[in-house]
């Protein structure tokens, strides 16, 4: 085992994600005979094979499938260490890795980095889009846009405000189901909800929208297909204000029912003394907190 090369687990890692030796090659920008030969090495050094060939390319092994945790883990590993390392270098250039929940992702932070992009050129921006928390303590992702405050020892920690959230509808939904009048109307109309996460459904009861066994004619843990929902006119459905103003939607029962989500900015206190990073990090605050209190 002390023979097993990074570079062999390099290309095992791109194989995954690719499919193919030669998907394999162009990530790591590589011939396609280098990665067949340093996946070759890979599995003599480990006594195993890792991919067997099929009609749609390379299919893992078993095997192969109990080293991927392991691989992956040592690649964000490499990827902080290189990200780190090179602090000292020019901080015009590399990577900023920021993760966020997929509405906020999509339909909020590529417009507030906008500006941030066109003046850093040379700064690669990595939106990591979903609603699964990453490791900032592990460093998997370098700055992270959370609707929960952070918990992780030694993070630097910015709230750059609240995102106001109301029930919205489109105009072909009120012109078909008519518009409430109260909170009780409203819960016997269409309305669009969580499936099975029950922390939304939580939420919902508790802002007093709803009961627990409130039965939802759109259900979906997906927020961004609750807003495809709500903007088709399925129904009527929870969307942040700064959201719901880019479209033709109208809130509902505005004076009766709303609530608000801190928004929370972090990284980890290492990455401070990154200039890229830490750049990013102010940036991103300053147009969040203006979009949030404008």
């Amino acid at each position: 085992m002390s023979g097993i090369e990074w570079e062999g687990q390099r290309v095992f890692l791109a194989v995954l994600r690719s499919g193919s030796l030669s998907g394999a090659a162009r990530l790591l920008d590589i011939a396609q005979s280098t990665a067949r030969r340093r996946l070759e090495n890979l599995e003599s050094a480990l006594g195993l094979s890792l991919f067997t060939r099929t009609s749609t390319g390379l299919t893992p092994t078993d095997s192969a499938r109990q080293l991927i945790r392991h691989v992956e883990s040592m690649d964000i590993a490499a990827q902080a260490f290189n990200r780190m390392a090179s602090s000292e270098t020019d901080d015009s250039h590399g990577a900023v890795r920021i993760t966020s929940s997929d509405l906020l992702g999509v339909e909020v932070l590529p417009r507030l980095l906008r500006d941030f992009h066109h003046d850093h050129p040379g700064l690669d921006l990595q939106l990591s889009i979903n609603d699964q928390m990453q490791d900032l303590a592990r460093q998997e992702s370098d700055i992270a846009v959370r609707l929960v405050r952070p918990s992780e020892a030694g993070m630097v920690v910015r709230r750059p405000g609240v995102l106001r959230v109301g029930i919205y509808a489109s105009a072909e939904c009120l012109k078909r189901y008519g518009e409430p009048r109260s909170l009780d109307a409203l819960r016997k109309a269409p309305l669009i909800g969580p499936d099975r996460r029950s922390a939304d459904l939580r939420r919902l009861v508790e802002t007093g929208l709803c009961e627990a066994d409130q039965r939802f004619a759109i259900a979906t843990d997906n927020h961004l297909a609750q807003l495809a929902a709500i903007r088709a006119g399925l129904g009527f459905g929870l969307c942040p204000v700064t959201v719901a103003s880019r479209y033709p939607l109208t809130q509902v029962l505005p004076g009766t029912f709303g609530f608000e989500v801190d928004v929370w900015l972090a990284m980890h206190s290492d990455l401070r003394r990154i200039k890229r990073i830490a750049r990013a990090f102010e940036a991103l605050g300053d147009a969040l907190q203006k979009e949030l209190t404008g």
